[in-house]
């Protein structure tokens, strides 16, 4: 680009930015002349993050830095056309821009900036109800990432984010959780507003409650965005999430009549009541020694509240999701279990096995003194 065209335009920029924006073209300018396009992409960075420069992020993407784009780090030229794209005036321009920079982007030596830009393609499909191509710009992503032995966190953020929010739209639970939660992980979470954290925690807490697949909410307790929603109008959904954690059904009980408040759980009710019996279920074998867990029917009936003639197939679905392992009488209405899947335990479940403990230590010492007292002298104490 001609110099003086660059310098002029520039000047003309300058003088309808804001006051305090007026100084940065000077550098812009200064860095550009002298070709140090490191410096120039951190200042324009800079610049482009500044609410105030929202007008003129476009105009200069558009005229000035394309002309540069292939002398400087392909990830940061990405960031700033996202920046820029964030000021198109509606959607569909917003697309055509964004489908012109992924493609600008997608060569050999730039496929991580590639992703980042199919990322946000596919973001704003999704906005424009374009599933389809939005979910093959993000298998397209996910197969190149598959590929990578390292990439920015930035990247793998963006991706994470989209593919969450593909999920959530089509109401497929496991596999939002799962992609919502990898972002969360990519990210620091003091980057999110107050608002952004509640309504993430919200929706993680919603598709873990209602998932068919998710029977262990371990990563979401412990993560400190569950903590957002503490003292809130939606503090009942992390109780409920403890609740059912421990399988306690008379918390579950007390809690019930926030159900309605969240349509989606509203509609799965019966599925909800299904959960917190396996819960119940998990917890009554959990608190047992591992010699004694063959479990009459009667007695899971009362622990977990289900009808006597409905424990076999409640044990049977625990054994089919891998949630228990064992074996079933059905002629003497027996379930020996072997083995229940670990879980986050609370303070309440920690001081049972803190009991459990003692009593097998005493057990030991126990056994100990009643060999030493029958071996006598054949014992080497």
């Amino acid at each position: 680009m001609d110099p003086e065209v660059v310098s002029n335009f520039l000047s003309e920029q300058r003088e309808n930015a804001p006051e305090d924006l007026q100084q940065p073209f000077l550098t812009i300018e200064d860095y550009w002349d002298r070709k140090l396009w490191h410096q120039l992409t951190d200042v324009l960075v800079d610049f482009f993050n500044s609410a105030a420069s929202a007008q003129q992020r476009l105009p200069l993407f558009r005229h000035f830095i394309l002309s540069f784009a292939e002398k400087i780090n392909q990830l940061k030229f990405v960031s700033l056309g996202l920046l820029a794209a964030s000021q198109c005036s509606d959607d569909q321009e917003r697309l055509s821009f964004l489908g012109d920079l992924a493609t600008k982007v997608n060569k050999p030596v730039s496929q991580d900036a590639y992703v980042y830009a199919l990322a946000a393609v596919a973001d704003v499909k999704l906005r424009v109800q374009d599933f389809a191509g939005a979910r093959k710009d993000l298998d397209t992503a996910e197969s190149i990432l598959d590929n990578f032995d390292s990439v920015e966190t930035e990247v793998h953020a963006a991706f994470y984010r989209t593919n969450a929010s593909y999920y959530q739209a089509k109401a497929e639970f496991g596999s939002y959780y799962k992609n919502a939660l990898l972002y969360l992980a990519c990210i620091d979470l003091k980057t999110l507003t107050l608002e952004d954290a509640q309504s993430r925690a919200y929706d993680l807490s919603i598709a873990a409650l209602v998932s068919d697949s998710i029977y262990n909410f371990g990563e979401l307790l412990l993560h400190p965005i569950l903590d957002s929603l503490s003292n809130t109008q939606h503090s009942w959904l992390r109780d409920l999430l403890f609740a059912f954690n421990r399988g306690d059904l008379n918390a579950y009980n007390v809690l019930e009549v926030n159900i309605a408040k969240a349509p989606l759980l509203n509609e799965h009710k019966e599925f909800l009541w299904q959960k917190i019996s396996l819960s119940a279920l998990t917890e009554a074998v959990f608190r047992r020694p591992p010699h004694d867990r063959a479990m009459t029917f009667k007695t899971i009936s009362q622990e977990t509240k289900v009808q006597p003639n409905e424990i076999e197939i409640l044990i049977m679905k625990a054994l089919s999701l891998g949630l228990l392992k064992g074996s079933i009488d059905q002629v003497a209405e027996i379930a020996r279990i072997n083995w229940v899947q670990p879980k986050v335990l609370d303070m309440k479940q920690i001081d049972n096995m803190r009991v459990r403990l003692k009593d097998w230590d005493s057990s030991v010492n126990n056994l100990g003194n009643w060999i030493e007292g029958v071996g006598k002298d054949v014992w080497a104490a």
